[in-house]
């Protein structure tokens, strides 16, 4: 189960001004933030960030885009056979969709993005443009295979269905671990969660039966 990311240290320049900027950005806002602030933090001098992002806008939009990334190696949508059954692109979408979900991110980075894709700024357009476009349009692509007919209209509430499912356990950790306690959270690990938003999925799609009222063997769809 996601948990937050100790606070990360770093000799990289640019990288310390995008993890001081990320957290006065989350507490105060693009306007309350200031520049020299974000330096002071970053122990560097208010010309650096002139010097590695241009200005101020900028610099913000960069460290949104590495907010998005954090705790994630790779953001790109998954690359497959040509010839691989849809059914298996979607298992692999649904658990690269996990795997971001659910890697450990700073707080402040998850505050920072859901204030930006709450209340967009040309930073959330770059976000989705670069990021959250190619996913989403893979998604697309591979539930059209499975219901050609369908109108479009239900195969968007149907992406937004699968996406929702993952989104979950990025945005409500902390009130799940209040409401059930840690033990059971923390049962749940990145192969749990994806295995039932896969069969979960399935089940709608008409791919797998629907979950019994006793479950008998974990894991098999």
């Amino acid at each position: 189960m996601i948990k937050p990311d100790t606070k990360p240290t770093t000799d990289d320049p640019r990288q310390r001004l995008l993890l001081a900027a990320e957290e006065q950005f989350a507490k105060d806002g693009f306007d309350g933030a200031t520049v020299r602030n974000i330096c002071d933090a970053a122990g560097m001098n208010v010309a650096s960030v002139n010097y590695h992002f241009g200005d101020k806008e900028r610099l913000y939009v960069e460290v949104v885009r590495n907010a998005h990334c954090s705790g994630m190696t790779d953001s790109a949508v998954p690359e497959w056979p040509a010839k691989m059954p849809a059914a298996e692109k979607l298992r692999h979408l649904i658990e690269h969709l996990v795997a971001h979900m659910t890697a450990p991110i700073r707080p402040s980075a998850i505050q920072l993005v859901m204030r930006e894709l709450t209340n967009p700024t040309p930073a959330a357009h770059a976000v989705v443009e670069d990021f959250i476009r190619p996913i989403a349009f893979a998604l697309r692509d591979i539930i059209l295979e499975f219901v050609p007919t369908m109108p479009e209209r239900q195969r968007l509430m149907i992406g937004f269905s699968i996406v929702g499912q993952c989104l979950y356990y990025r945005q409500n950790p902390a009130v799940s671990r209040m409401l059930f306690g840690d033990d059971a959270m923390n049962a749940m690990t990145t192969a749990a969660i994806s295995e039932h938003i896969v069969r979960f999925t399935f089940a709608a799609l008409g791919l797998a039966k629907p979950y019994p009222k006793v479950v008998e063997k974990e894991g098999a769809l």
